[in-house]
């Protein structure tokens, strides 16, 4: 890999820190009870609509033609829709041990839909980079586990769901690799959360309606905002971004980003403390990145071969 794109690098993994954050924050949003994960998906699909909405009056329009809005439909339905639905309803009917660990997949499978629908080579330097970053946030996880395990009423079901949610969002980071050039940030993101919230809502309306809001303390109402305009509304627009410029297969590794700051906030929270193994876990995962991200893409192979070529 010749040439490294730190903003699509630094775009992922602001994404996936505020990502991380989400995770303990949404916790304690949801401990009181007051709303459900429905209500908060539903919150945050709504409210980054209405901020692309409203960014979108402050660029030049872009005509999407039809064809192209129901591609986009596609698209909030793999990146949002399937992948946030399932995830949710999976963490609900398996331990959240289990749904972490099955959510270190999604760089697999976007590395095997990488090579099979845009021909990206499957490297053993690529491989050994998955494997040392799923193997560090593997250990990761299972050193924050200090108590017993919860587990769900149908923990089987469950990891299936975690799992679709996992492979959802790589075929989506593949399949649309090229087709998010075509367009603006905003453009994109404004028609992909429209359409997830028009398919979101009949679900989560009753639960809408029996939120408890005057149970929402200050520090809760502070971390949904967080929620909806850092970690949806910013994160997807850093997501968009590296999408653009790094392969699916490099997106997907900044996915092991998360249990990192997800390990940082509870020893910070004094939940937990760091230990040799989780500088280790942490040394595996950045060294994974780093493996997976100078591994060669097809057009440096292709490069390689036109030099061989020209000698």
């Amino acid at each position: 890999m010749k040439d490294i794109c730190w903003k699509g690098h630094f775009a992922m993994l602001s994404a996936n820190v505020m990502w991380g954050l989400m995770s303990p924050l949404a916790k304690a949003v949801m401990i009181g009870g007051a709303v459900t994960p429905l209500v908060l998906t539903n919150m945050r699909i709504f409210g980054a609509m209405v901020l692309f909405w409203i960014a979108s009056l402050f660029r030049k329009p872009e005509h999407v033609p039809s064809g192209d809005l129901l591609r986009l439909f596609g698209a909030a339905l793999l990146a949002i829709v399937f992948n946030q639905g399932c995830f949710i309803f999976g963490v609900g009917l398996t331990s959240p041990a289990d749904a972490s660990i099955i959510t270190t997949s999604m760089p697999l499978w976007a590395m095997i839909l990488a090579a099979f629908i845009l021909k990206e080579p499957v490297t053993a330097k690529k491989i050994s980079g998955i494997a040392a970053g799923a193997l560090g946030a593997v250990l990761l996880i299972l050193g924050g586990n200090d108590g017993p395990a919860l587990k769900g009423d149908n923990p089987a079901l469950g990891d299936l769901l975690v799992l679709c949610a996992q492979f959802s969002y790589a075929l989506y980071l593949v399949v649309y690799k090229n087709f998010v050039a075509k367009y603006s940030l905003v453009t994109i993101m404004k028609w992909m959360f429209t359409y997830a919230f028009v398919c979101v809502v009949p679900f989560s309306a009753q639960d809408i309606m029996d939120a408890h809001w005057s149970m929402l303390d200050s520090a809760q109402i502070a971390s949904i905002a967080f929620i909806v305009v850092g970690a949806t509304f910013l994160a997807y627009v850093l997501i968009l971004f590296g999408q653009k410029n790094l392969r699916p297969t490099v997106v997907g590794m900044y996915n092991y980003v998360q249990p990192i700051v997800a390990c940082i906030v509870a020893v910070w929270w004094g939940m937990g403390s760091f230990n040799l193994v989780k500088y280790i876990a942490v040394g595996l995962i950045f060294g994974g990145v780093y493996l997976v991200t100078t591994s060669k893409s097809r057009r440096d192979l292709i490069g390689d071969k036109a030099a061989d070529n020209n000698v």
